[in-house]
């Protein structure tokens, strides 16, 4: 079984590269809106076995604890790479077969296309991954085992982690998919996310915002 991975920054410093579309407090809640989507999906996802939370945030954790995630608490935030290097290395230990590490902001997200990895997953020593929109970020990645792949983010992180899969030898799928590749970082980021409308926190809130 496949347990999915999620981290998630302090909130404090969340998103600064919308601080010229939304305050701080409107960042702070769009995060924690992301939470309630993304954590949800996942959750509804039969298929995967747990879910684990990187964070040291307070609020999110207790977000993340009523939707059924672990959490693994960060001793420092030390950036994406290093809370997903925390969260492999306690999955080997306890010898989970696959991690699925999905993006933090990915609101668009939906238990399908979680599915659909899955299920496109090889044989042991493998990997799925799906690129960000703009195929230079890595938005979501599944390894079996969880660290058969070095997983380095930051852009370019999707051209190098297919290069490092084929020097590997691994089993290697790549899915391009609509939920999983929208991340919101930018302002057009945040108007393409809002030109379809969707049944989710984030939708609501960055609807009311503009509506407001």
């Amino acid at each position: 079984m496949t347990t999915a991975v999620v981290p998630f920054k302090d909130l404090d410093a969340a998103k600064e590269r919308l601080s010229a579309r939304l305050t701080k407090g409107e960042r702070m809640a769009l995060v924690l809106a992301m939470v309630e989507d993304v954590l949800g999906a996942l959750s509804r996802v039969a298929e995967l076995s747990g879910l684990l939370v990187v964070t040291r945030e307070p609020e999110i954790a207790r977000r993340a604890s009523t939707l059924g995630a672990e959490i693994l608490e960060e001793p420092v935030n030390e950036g994406h790479t290093r809370a997903v290097e925390r969260a492999a290395r306690l999955l080997e230990e306890r010898r989970a077969p696959a991690m699925l590490c999905v993006s933090g902001d990915v609101p668009g997200v939906v238990a399908g296309e979680i599915t659909s990895m899955l299920r496109a997953l090889g044989p042991a020593p493998s990997a799925v991954l799906v690129p960000s929109r703009d195929g230079r970020g890595t938005n979501a990645v599944l390894v079996s085992p969880p660290m058969a792949l070095p997983l380095r983010f930051g852009e370019p992180s999707f051209p190098n982690h297919v290069a490092k899969a084929k020097e590997l030898g691994l089993r290697t799928e790549i899915l391009s998919l609509p939920g999983l590749g929208l991340d919101l970082d930018t302002p057009e980021d945040v108007d393409t996310f809002l030109r379809t409308p969707s049944d989710t926190e984030t939708y609501r809130l960055l609807r009311g915002r503009r509506s407001s």
